[in-house]
C-alpha cells in the first residue's frame, strides 16, 4: 500500500459556522465518495481558508464525519491579489493501492475555476 494525495476546494456564501461546516462536509463527502475511501485509510487532511473565513475551523466538519484518527490541520491560505475569495481548500492523504493519476480531485462551486484541467 502507498500514500495517495487528493486535492479539492469549495467556496462558501457566508462567513458563518453553519456555512463553513456544511460546505466542508459536502466537499469531504464528495472526495470520499469519488475515491471510494474508507475513513480508516485517511492519514491526514490539511485545510486552508482564505482570510475572509474565520467563523469556524473547517476541520470540525471532518471530526463530525467521524474522521477522528487522522491528523487534521487548518491554515490560512496565502493572500494573493485578485485570487478567489471565500474558498476552503483541502489536501487529503490516504493509504491506497491506487496510483496518483487515479485520484479524483474535487473542485466545487466557484472553486471549479482553480483547476479546470481536473474537472470532469
Amino acid at each position: 500500500m502507498s500514500i495517495g494525495v487528493i486535492r479539492g476546494a469549495i467556496t462558501i456564501e457566508k462567513n458563518t459556522e453553519e456555512d463553513i461546516l456544511q460546505n466542508t462536509t459536502i466537499l469531504l463527502q464528495e472526495i470520499i465518495s469519488r475515491n471510494n475511501i474508507k475513513i480508516e485509510d485517511i492519514i491526514s487532511i490539511i485545510f486552508t481558508a482564505t482570510d475572509d473565513i474565520d467563523a469556524a475551523y473547517p476541520a470540525v466538519a471532518a471530526r463530525n464525519l467521524n474522521i477522528t484518527h487522522a491528523g487534521l490541520m487548518c491554515f490560512q491560505e496565502m493572500n494573493v491579489k485578485n485570487s478567489l475569495r471565500m474558498c476552503i481548500r483541502v489536501m487529503v492523504q490516504i493509504k491506497t493501492d491506487k496510483t496518483q493519476d487515479q485520484m479524483q480531485h474535487v473542485y466545487l462551486k466557484k472553486a471549479a475555476v482553480l483547476r479546470p484541467d481536473l474537472i470532469k
